[in-house]
C-alpha cells in the first residue's frame, strides 16, 4: 500500500511560478533525509543539500506541443493528445481524446475519424493497450498530417499546444513546459514535460559544479502522464549513453550518491541497472515499473515534484526512498502548503546512504 493522503484543492499550482513573481529556481524545496528532520529550502539551494562527489542525473528530453483541437465524426469538438509512437509500430501513434474542457472521453470507436487542422486527421484503430476492450480513453491511431513529407512532430510545432489539465487556469506557451536542460531533437520527444527538471537554471547548475557535484544526462521521452487508478505507466523510449553509465558507476564506486531528477530518470537508470547496481549503456523501450517487487538498485536520491494520491509514481518514490521517508515528506508538504503539479514545488528525497 502506498502513502495515502487527500490533496486539498488549494494546493494545485494553477500557473507557472513566474506568473506570481517566483523564478524557476525560487520554488520551494523540501529536503527529506533519512534520520534527520525535514528541512524547507528553495530550489536554488539544491547544491547545499548534496555533498561533493554526488552525481545528479538529468533528463534532456524536450516537450512537444502534443495537444491539438479537432472535430469528431459526429461534429463534437475534441482535443487530441498525442502520447507518442506505438512500440514496434512506427506508423501508429498512441493518442487520448479529451473534451475542450479537458475531461476524459471514453466513447471513441474503432474506425472513428478525428478531423484536425490544415487537412490532417487521426483514425482510431484499436484500444491501447489491447485488453479486448471496444472503448478506451487511449487509442492506437493512424495520424496523417495532410502534408506529404512533414512529420508529426514538425506539424505539431505549427498547430499544437501543450497538454494541460483542468487545474491550470490558462494554457501557458510551450516554452513554459521546456526545461533549461532540454535539447532540441527532430524526433517526437516528450508529450508532457519531465517536470522534476523545470526548476533547474544555469545558476543552479553552476552551484552544483562549484560544490563538486557532478551532472550527467540521459533521455527518456514521456507519454501522457494521466493514467487512471490501476493503470500501469506506459512503455517509454529511453537512451542512456555510455558516458553517463561510466560516471554513474564511478560515483557509486567512490561512495557518492546517484540522485535522479524525476521518475523519468529513475526509470531509465533502473532499466539498465544489473542486479548489483552496475549501469550499462542502453536504449530502446522500457516497461519497467518499480515497486515492492522491484526496488531501486542504483538510484540513491531523488529530486521530484509532488504526485497525486494513488498515482503509480508513488510506488517508484517508495522503491527509491522507502515508505517511511516518503510519508514524512508528503505529510510535511501538506502541512506546510507546498504546491502540486508541474508548476508546483519540489522535493529532495535522500534515503540512508553509505556516507
Amino acid at each position: 500500500m502506498t502513502v495515502s493522503f487527500v490533496l486539498p484543492d488549494g494546493l494545485s499550482a494553477t500557473a507557472p511560478p513566474e506568473s506570481r513573481g517566483v523564478p524557476r529556481d525560487g520554488v520551494r524545496l523540501l529536503v527529506a533525509r533519512a534520520g534527520r528532520p525535514v528541512r524547507h529550502r528553495r530550489f536554488r539551494d539544491l547544491a547545499a543539500s548534496l555533498a561533493p562527489g554526488d552525481l545528479v542525473v538529468v533528463n534532456t528530453s524536450t516537450t512537444v506541443p502534443a495537444a491539438v483541437a479537432g472535430t469528431r465524426g459526429d461534429g463534437r469538438p475534441v482535443v487530441l493528445h498525442v502520447s507518442g509512437p506505438v512500440p514496434g509500430e512506427p506508423d501508429r501513434w498512441v493518442v487520448e481524446l479529451r473534451t475542450p474542457g479537458r475531461e476524459r472521453v471514453h466513447d471513441g470507436r474503432p474506425g472513428e475519424v478525428v478531423t484536425l487542422p490544415a487537412g490532417a486527421h487521426a483514425v482510431l484503430v484499436a484500444a491501447h493497450p489491447d485488453l479486448g476492450a471496444t472503448t478506451s480513453r487511449l487509442w492506437r491511431a493512424i495520424v496523417g498530417t495532410g502534408t506529404p513529407g512533414r512529420g508529426l512532430a514538425d506539424w505539431l510545432e505549427l498547430h499544437g499546444r501543450p497538454i494541460t489539465y483542468p487545474y491550470l487556469r490558462t494554457v501557458p506557451p510551450i516554452e513554459a513546459f521546456r526545461t533549461v536542460l532540454a535539447r532540441p531533437v527532430r524526433e517526437f520527444a516528450s508529450a508532457e514535460m519531465p517536470s522534476a527538471g523545470r526548476p533547474f537554471t544555469r545558476a543552479v547548475l553552476d552551484r552544483l559544479a562549484a560544490r563538486g557535484v557532478g551532472v550527467a544526462d540521459l533521455v527518456l521521452h514521456t507519454g501522457v502522464s494521466s493514467p487512471e487508478v490501476g493503470e500501469p505507466p506506459l512503455p517509454e523510449r529511453f537512451r542512456v549513453p555510455a558516458r553517463t553509465a561510466d560516471v554513474v558507476n564511478r560515483t557509486r564506486a567512490t561512495g557518492g550518491r546517484v540522485v535522479a531528477v524525476g521518475t523519468t530518470v529513475t526509470r531509465a537508470l533502473e532499466t539498465v541497472a544489473d542486479e548489483d547496481g552496475t549501469v550499462r549503456a542502453g536504449s530502446g523501450w522500457t516497461d519497467l515499473v518499480l515497486g515492492p517487487h522491484r526496488p531501486a538498485r542504483v538510484t540513491t536520491g531523488l529530486v521530484t515534484g509532488w504526485h497525486e494520491p494513488q498515482a503509480s509514481h508513488l510506488l517508484l518514490l517508495e522503491a527509491v526512498a522507502g515508505r517511511e521517508l516518503v510519508a514524512a515528506a508528503y505529510g510535511s508538504a501538506l502541512a506546510e502548503g507546498y504546491l502540486w503539479h508541474e508548476f508546483g514545488d519540489s522535493c529532495l528525497l535522500l534515503p540512508r546512504h553509505g556516507r
